[in-house]
This record gives C-alpha cells, sequence and structure tokens, in this order.
C-alpha cells in the first residue's frame, strides 16, 4: 500500500492549497506518481491542482441507482457492482504524474455515508497501485467519525493562525484516539502565519498536546493566484509558501 498523507481540519485554513502543494512535493522531490482524493463534498482540491472534473464518485452512485430502478440493461452483461467498478476506474481524472478521484456531493436525498464508503473502498483498492496517496478531507470532524480517514502514515491537520483553529486542531487529535483510528503519525501545521504570532499559537497547541511541524507563513502570491484563476500548484518553488511546505515535508523523511 502506499505511503498515505491525509489532511484535516476547519474549513478556511488553507488546507486544500497545503494538500495541492504536498502533491507538488512529492512529484518534484520524491518522483511520484500520486493518487490523489478529493473526499469533500464540495470539491476544490481539483482546482488547486489545475485540472477539470469530468465526474464524481457521487454522480456515478446516482446513476447506478437510477439504473438499477429503471432496469436498464447493463453492457456485457456485468453485474452492477462490475459496472461500478468499471465506471470507478474511469472516472479517474489523469494528469501529469497524478490521478485524481473525487467524492462529490451525491445529487439525492440523504447523507454522504455511501459516498464516503465508496471512497474508502477505492482508496484502499487503488493505493496498491501509487507510491503515495494524498487525501483532502473535508473541513471538521464528520469524515473522521464515519472513518474516512484511516490506515493513515501521516495526518496533517491545518489550522489558521487563530485559537479557535487550534483548539478545532485539539478535538480533531482527541477524536483519533477516541475511534481509535490506524494513524501511524499526526501533526498540526499553522498556516497565514503573519509576524511573530505563530510563536504563541505554537506553545498553546504545544499545551494542547499537539506535534507542531511548522508555521507556514501568509503568502500573497497564494492570492494572486486566486484572483487570476490560477492553481497553486502551479507556484514556483521559491514563493514563500511552496518553501515552508517543502521544508516541512523535508523534515518529516517521507520515503
Amino acid at each position: 500500500m502506499g505511503f498515505t498523507i491525509a489532511f484535516a481540519g476547519k474549513g478556511g485554513t488553507g488546507k486544500t492549497s497545503i494538500a495541492g502543494l504536498t502533491i507538488k512535493f512529492l512529484l518534484t522531490k520524491r518522483n511520484g506518481p500520486v493518487l490523489a482524493v478529493d473526499a469533500d463534498s464540495n470539491a476544490c482540491l481539483n482546482e488547486a491542482l489545475g485540472v477539470k472534473i469530468h465526474t464524481t464518485i457521487g454522480k456515478l452512485r446516482e446513476e447506478s441507482l437510477q439504473a438499477v430502478r429503471s432496469g436498464s440493461d447493463r453492457p456485457g452483461g456485468m453485474s452492477m457492482e462490475q459496472l461500478f467498478d468499471y465506471q470507478v476506474q474511469q472516472s479517474l481524472i489523469e494528469a501529469k504524474g497524478f490521478d485524481l478521484m473525487v467524492m462529490g456531493r451525491p445529487e439525492g436525498p440523504g447523507c454522504y455515508c455511501a459516498a464516503n464508503n465508496i471512497i474508502r473502498k477505492y482508496t484502499d483498492l487503488l493505493s496498491d497501485k501509487y507510491p503515495y496517496v494524498v487525501i483532502d478531507n473535508e473541513a471538521g470532524m464528520e469524515h473522521l467519525s464515519r472513518r474516512t480517514t484511516h490506515k493513515v502514515d501521516l495526518l496533517i491537520i491545518v489550522s489558521d493562525p487563530t485559537l479557535k483553529g487550534i483548539q478545532t486542531a485539539k478535538r480533531i487529535n482527541e477524536l483519533v484516539d477516541e475511534l481509535q483510528l490506524d494513524v501511524e503519525k499526526r501533526v498540526l501545521l499553522i498556516n497565514r502565519v503573519v509576524g511573530h504570532e505563530g510563536e504563541e499559537l505554537k506553545k498553546i497547541a504545544e499545551g494542547f498536546g499537539l506535534n507542531v511541524a511548522g508555521l507556514i507563513p501568509q503568502d500573497d502570491m497564494i492570492f494572486k493566484f486566486d484572483l487570476e484563476g490560477k492553481p497553486v500548484f502551479d507556484l514556483p518553488e521559491d514563493a514563500v509558501s511552496v518553501r515552508s511546505v517543502f521544508n516541512v515535508l523535508q523534515s518529516m523523511k517521507i520515503p
């Protein structure tokens, strides 16, 4: 199974941007390839990576349910499970150095449990084909309680430079223990730090028992790229955010 890195944190912390930069690191410094998994129902990892979505797991599931209800014929006499397996394989978005699988928002009513279970199943099945797997989870802690995040080598919890963000990180860290999730290592990144504000937050986080791996400074280039509709994946390696994220990941000795 590939080395799996998962991301967690409250909304608005820049978690997806850091996930995108992590994929950039694995491709440029570890030679990939990478299976990228957008496990957020509000899919946006593709925007960070600069690729277009042509379908999602949620949409495929709804189409399969509709086919069952309508009694539609299946090609080649395939079972519904075989057809769905084939469709999921075809739904992978192929890019240079990485493939992307997107959960998406189920179009029908109800919870996301089924789509989450599908993402977990196919992440497990596909991860054997990739040396690295990067999972961008949805904001908050629901994905942990639904156990979307599991069998993880490195869990990176991302906080913004606020006490609320650190407290959310603390709750996520505690929930990993409560659910006895299979996480080898977990660290905290405090993102968008300006001046010396991060040092005080780092002390608070460490007081909560969190392992602070690094402080990522505010990068105006990310804001500029966002305004221009450019993906953070295309940031130059000398951008302050890229250098900081790369240095943190390098220090973790990812194989």
